[in-house]
């Protein structure tokens, strides 16, 4: 798996927790400008999936670890999107920026468990 590839995964994520993060210090909901940046991490995350299946940079063997990190973080934005959806409070800002560290935190234990393969 390349370093580089979760970097930016990281970046991408990061810049959707500060968003969120602003909305929750205004006291706003969230906004689709916002849903659409988490559609724009969660393509990415995609991609970075079918890099990681067609060519696993490292020659390592991926773990079971390693893939249940890869298709949880899937499930984690497109789930915190549609509970801040729904919400519609301030705290729908809050579920985006948790889900969005989440995906974050998620993606540097993909470089962990990869080392570890």
């Amino acid at each position: 798996m390349s370093t580089l590839l979760v970097w930016v995964g990281v970046v991408l994520s990061l810049v959707l927790a500060a968003s969120a993060g602003w909305h929750t210090l205004r006291n706003r909901p969230v906004i689709l400008r916002q849903l659409l940046a988490g559609a724009v991490v969660e393509a990415y995350l995609l991609i970075q999936l079918v890099v990681v299946l067609v060519h696993p940079a490292g020659g390592g063997a991926a773990s079971g670890l390693f893939w249940t990190y890869v298709v949880t973080q899937l499930f984690v934005l497109p789930l915190a999107a549609t509970w801040a959806f729904a919400e519609r409070t301030r705290w729908s800002s809050v579920v985006l920026l948790l889900g969005a560290l989440v995906v974050a935190f998620l993606q540097l234990r993909l470089l962990q468990v990869w080392g570890q393969a």
